[in-house]
């Protein structure tokens, strides 16, 4: 039976379930930072209302037993976010996605997250296989996904169009026979 988000630590972090309290720092750490967004080309926190909503929409499909979306605390201040979607029961895949904050970059956060979150979907619910991607330019995406233990799959040539540029994409998989 698959429980969804659950608060899951790890040696310094603690990823919990989103609290309202979480918009306005998501919006001033993440939708104010073009660096945050400059190689999705999304961002869900670019206002005050967009980033209410956004964790409000995540608040409420916590009722959803396949919804996973954490706050990534560190020392008890959110520094990130993480989740996974798009859950495929016919192969039992899903996509994981994760954002550090610009002042953490490079301390291991993004991995210690990640890693947690592999094993938790992998081992406790039961998923096969974990999906993520990011842009060939973006080097600490790219690093997070390999030192948590994915593999690059295959490289897509100019398959991202971002802000009117074009950049190869990189897709990344963990499969749980793997571990």
């Amino acid at each position: 039976m698959s429980k969804g988000t659950t608060a899951l630590k790890t040696e310094r972090l603690l990823l919990r379930r989103h609290i309202m309290e979480d918009a306005e720092v998501l919006y001033r750490n993440f939708g104010l930072d073009e660096e945050m967004f400059k190689y999705s080309g999304w961002n869900p926190y670019a206002t005050p209302d967009a980033a209410r909503e956004t964790v409000s929409r995540f608040i409420a499909q916590y009722a959803e037993d396949r919804f996973y979306g954490w706050g990534i605390e560190y020392e008890g201040r959110l520094v990130g976010t993480i989740g996974a979607y798009d859950y495929d029961p016919e192969t039992g895949s899903i996509e994981i996605g994760c954002s550090i904050e610009r002042g953490r970059w490079g301390k291991g956060f993004g991995t210690e997250a990640v890693k947690a979150v592999l094993h938790y979907l992998t081992e406790q619910e039961g998923i096969q296989c974990v999906t993520a991607w990011c842009a060939k330019d973006n080097v600490g995406s790219g690093k997070i996904m390999e030192k948590a233990g994915m593999r690059l799959t295959d490289i897509e040539e100019d398959a991202l169009e971002i802000g009117g540029r074009k950049y190869d994409k990189m897709n990344y998989c963990y499969q749980a026979e793997c571990i």
